[in-house]
């Protein structure tokens, strides 16, 4: 079969030399110095980091002091908190385990052997065995295992995975060959010029070994929570713990006989100064649990694992939790052409039947002899040389896979050559050729026909179907060649590819289409599935400097002829301008970009590297699915906004209880207490509420809207429970009596929050709310003594009802007022001299300056200065992770017992077992 290939040039080498590889002590020599192809390739985390990574966290640190403590009082029925801790940890774990386990099984369906010559002898050996100028044998289909020089043969290779370019690559003797590429037709032995962390696959690897920061809202405003909450408790405990045990040695000191007793005497009085300690211990664990959303996180937790849970089912692999958050914030959307809008194959673009005046006429469109002609020619050949079939081959087959052909037999079959550029076949209507016109047609006649395959040339492979005499015994033509007809080649595109990219233009997202391969053929398919701007395209080879490159983000939204390095710079820019930046792609090549972008997501048929790094695995290779990942961000991040303002008033209302309590002791509420709370009116609603159906645009900041909701029930509840703790003051109302008080009047103005966020109520909504209501006056009104609740005077009673409609009447109050607060946005322009800021507010538009021109010019430096430690820290992740690979290879000749033996199968390294 013929292919449009580009040349790789080299060095010439002799095709005809003797191979017999190196001997046994050559083999010897280059393992002692350590020139093997130790397995470099990105690999996922071990069970024992993704543990470590999982338990290991501030949230579990902070629940376990307090549960010491707990224990410390002998109170065990108050370690119920620690199911939430127990939980959350052994979700983040499964999820983690679990995607380790996917990619794994993904990487070992790639083959793991080469055949290499030594002493003159073929064997089969494993990648890792493979050293310096080993001579590999290579035929159609084999990846290349390392980096080589071919040194006898020909062949088609695609580098598609390593550089985007979707062409096919000649490969002659002197040609260089990277490691990660495909053969895909003829054979070839090559001489292996690199390996290990010096093969261009490594080194691309190398520059991606480092721990890229999460992106995510949810996840950055729980660690702020926790480390907020952490920080805050410290003291605030120790000043609720010393309140309250003070007020305790106070009142003994009162009624003791001798009241000027030290603090001393009175904590070796007995174990009544022992049991008071007990109770302030307790009732500051409660005050410190109630400040933590334990809740909240194993709530994110559990709805981000049901939704990869969800997602698994339509063959999408999430490997980090909070990745599905990130793609639904999605402002920009970097596409990798070869593998994502392309399946990666070639197929039949069009045949064409050329008339007596040389114009190509669609062959369907075309008089019936002359199609038939043409279809009979082309269907032929093809068929006739399936059993080497290359790319271009195959797409032929395809083609008329679909379509009834009627064929003759071969009665004469000339195979592609890689010299002559073309295929042929005899039949007993004549003999056919198919290849290149430049290589198949005299220079007169290629001439006539060079406008018209120019013209299809631009966006597609072009080949022309001729007519010849015959062939001779050598596989030569006969006679003249003369064109019949042309087929046009090109890259497959997904058939939901344009449906995909329509989806996500609905959705306001930005699509740039970022690839190795020529910039023409990107913008042409671009423009099939409907990218925007995609008749303006650029060729990346022109952008040589950081400014170029910077610039042209703002102008271009295809990029052809795009480097490694270019894509994560491109990706680099565009989150300097504030947005929020996915990247898709399968190939070695995406690797750096992929592991800049926020979030990252990689087709299952590409490398190993690439699926490693990625967040987001499409395991079917299917475009159409990232809008059931968007879809299932949505459902997250809404629902959980609305069902974390249930935790947050709790953190809220505690954080203030507890400031109060230092000046007026005691704590209301016991950790057993808050149990009714923290089931009934936080965490029972929240997980029902947060599993609703939900694809609503996500709009705000998390935080924003959270706080927004769970402010004004913060407020009303501190008011409720400090009119609770007046009340019980002035009629000195024992400890349990206040507490039954404050958890009615909390209960209330959590039951009024509920209201408010199921609004406007449907049928589970309505059934939660009365499963709520019921919880919690079975809980108080049948188990007081294991809830500590006490049974309250009518006269009491009446009060906190009183107290509780205050509450609620505040809550509605302050909710109303807020939610009619206009929201304040901010949109700065440039590019007029001086920067502008337009402001959004109840009063309209407000159009102000950013500043003066220090102000802007202390911007500037700033930024700067900020890229200038992003490029400090890439480099010291770039030189650890070269440090590392040398500390590798040096513990690898000191650990492992490399041995060279004679087999029956030649030569045969052997080596220690590797712990993977």
């Amino acid at each position: 079969m013929a292919d449009t290939t580009t040349a790789d040039t080299g060095s010439q080498m002799p095709d005809t030399q003797e191979l017999k590889g190196l001997t046994l002590e050559e083999v010897r020599q280059r393992i002692e110095a350590g020139k093997v192809n130790v397995n470099m390739e990105l690999k996922t985390k071990s069970v024992r980091e993704l543990i470590i990574e999982n338990t290991c966290t501030l949230f579990n640190l902070i629940n376990i002091i307090l549960a010491v403590l707990v224990i410390a009082t002998g109170s065990l029925k108050n370690l119920t908190f620690l199911l939430i801790v127990i939980l959350n940890t052994g979700i983040g774990i499964f999820q983690a385990l679990r995607s380790k386990r996917m990619v794994d099984k993904l990487t070992l369906l790639v083959s793991k052997r080469a055949t290499v010559i030594r002493d003159g002898a073929d064997c089969e050996i494993d990648l890792d065995q493979i050293v310096q100028d080993d001579l590999i044998r290579l035929g159609r289909g084999d990846q290349i295992p390392a980096d080589a020089v071919v040194v006898q043969g020909e062949a088609s290779v695609n580098e598609s995975l390593l550089t985007g370019e979707s062409d096919l690559i000649r490969k002659t003797p002197g040609s260089n060959l990277m490691s990660g590429s495909f053969i895909d037709s003829g054979v070839i032995c090559a001489r292996v010029e690199h390996v290990g962390a010096e093969n261009y696959v490594a080194r691309i690897n190398n520059e991606a070994k480092y721990v890229k920061k999460v992106n995510s809202e949810i996840m950055n405003a729980l660690n702020a929570i926790v480390r907020f909450a952490s920080v805050i408790m410290v003291p605030l405990g120790i000043a609720l713990f010393f309140s309250s045990a003070h007020e305790s040695y106070a009142a003994w000191a009162a009624s003791a006989a001798d009241p000027s007793t030290s603090i001393v005497g009175w904590l070796l009085s007995g174990s009544a100064a022992w049991g008071d300690i007990s109770q302030a211990i307790l009732s500051t664990v409660g005050a410190l649990l109630g400040m933590i959303p334990q809740g909240l996180v194993l709530l994110t937790s559990s709805v981000l694992a049901i939704a990869t849970f969800r997602l698994a089912r339509r063959k999408v692999l999430a490997q980090q939790l909070y990745c599905i958050e990130t793609l639904a914030r999605v402002d920009v959307l970097c596409l990798d052409k070869t593998g994502t809008i392309t399946s990666g194959h070639m197929e039949v673009a069009g045949v064409y039947a050329l008339d007596d005046d040389g114009w190509a006429v669609v062959a369907d469109d075309a008089a019936s002899a002359r199609a038939t002609e043409v279809h009979a020619a082309l269907c032929g050949i093809a068929r006739a040389t399936e059993a080497d079939a290359n790319e271009t081959c195959r797409a032929v087959l395809n083609y008329y896979a679909r379509r009834t052909v009627d064929v003759p037999r071969a009665q004469a079959v000339i195979p592609f050559s890689s010299t002559k550029k073309w295929s042929g076949a005899t039949f007993a209507n004549g003999s056919f050729i198919m290849g290149a016109a430049q290589f198949c047609l005299a220079p007169d006649t290629f001439a006539a026909l060079e406008g018209t395959v120019n013209g299809f040339a631009e966006t597609c492979r072009v080949l022309v179907i001729a007519q010849v005499d015959g062939f001779t015994e050598t596989g030569d033509m006969v006679g003249s060649a003369r064109p019949i007809g042309l087929v046009t080649i090109r890259d497959e595109i997904r058939s939901s590819a344009a449906d995909t990219i329509r989806y996500f233009k609905q959705q306001g997202v930005e699509l740039n289409v970022i690839s190795g391969d020529d910039p023409r053929t990107v913008s042409s398919i671009a423009k099939v599935v409907g990218i925007p701007g995609a008749d303006a395209y650029v060729d990346a080879t022109t952008l040589d400097t950081p400014a170029r490159l910077d610039a042209a983000i703002d102008r271009y939204h295809v990029f052809g002829r795009v480097t490694p390095q270019q894509k994560r710079e491109l990706v680099v820019a565009l989150k300097r301008r504030g947005h929020t930046v996915a990247m898709t792609g399968d190939g070695v090549n995406d690797v750096l970009a992929l592991k800049e972008a926020d979030c990252s997501v990689a087709m299952a048929a590409g490398s190993d590297a690439a699926r490693n790094v990625a967040e987001i695995v499409l395991v079917d290779n299917d475009f159409a699915s990232m809008p059931e990942v968007v879809a299932e961000g949505r459902r997250s991040i809404n629902n959980l906004q609305r069902s974390a303002a249930l935790f947050l008033t709790k953190t809220l209302f505690s954080m203030g209880l507890a400031a109060i309590c230092i000046f007026c002791p005691p704590y209301p509420f016991q950790p057993i207490t808050m149990t009714i709370i923290n089931f009934f009116c936080i965490g029972f609603p929240s997980f029902v509420l947060a599993l609703e159906p939900n694809r609503a645009r996500v709009r705000g900041r998390f935080l924003t809207n959270v706080l927004k909701r769970c402010v004004p029930a913060s407020i009303a509840v501190l008011v409720a429970c400090g009119l609770c703790m007046f009340a019980g003051a002035t009629a000195q109302l024992d400890t349990q009596t206040l507490s039954t008080m404050c958890l009615i009047a909390t209960a209330s103005v959590s039951c009024s929050l509920i209201w408010r966020i199921s609004w406007p109520f449907t049928r589970l909504r309505a059934a939660l709310f009365i499963c709520v209501i019921a919880g919690l006056l079975i809980s108080i009104g049948l188990f007081p003594e294991f809830f500590s609740i006490a049974a309250l005077p009518f006269g009491l009673l009446a009060l906190t009802i009183g107290i509780s409609l205050v509450g609620m009447g505040l809550f509605f109050a302050l909710a109303a007022l807020i939610g009619r607060a206009p929201e304040r946005q901010s949109r700065s322009a440039t590019g007029f001299g001086r920067g502008v800021k337009m402001s959004l507010g109840k009063r309209g538009r407000k159009v102000t300056s950013t500043g003066s021109a220090p102000r802007r010019l202390i911007h500037r430096v700033r930024s700067r200065v900020a890229r200038s430690k992003e490029t400090r820290e890439l480099e010291r992740a770039q030189n650890a992770a070269i440090e590392e690979v040398a500390r590798e290879k040096a513990d690898a000749r000191q650990r492992q017992r490399r041995r060279v033996v004679q087999s029956s199968e030649g030569i045969k390294v052997k080596m220690g077992k590797r712990k993977r």
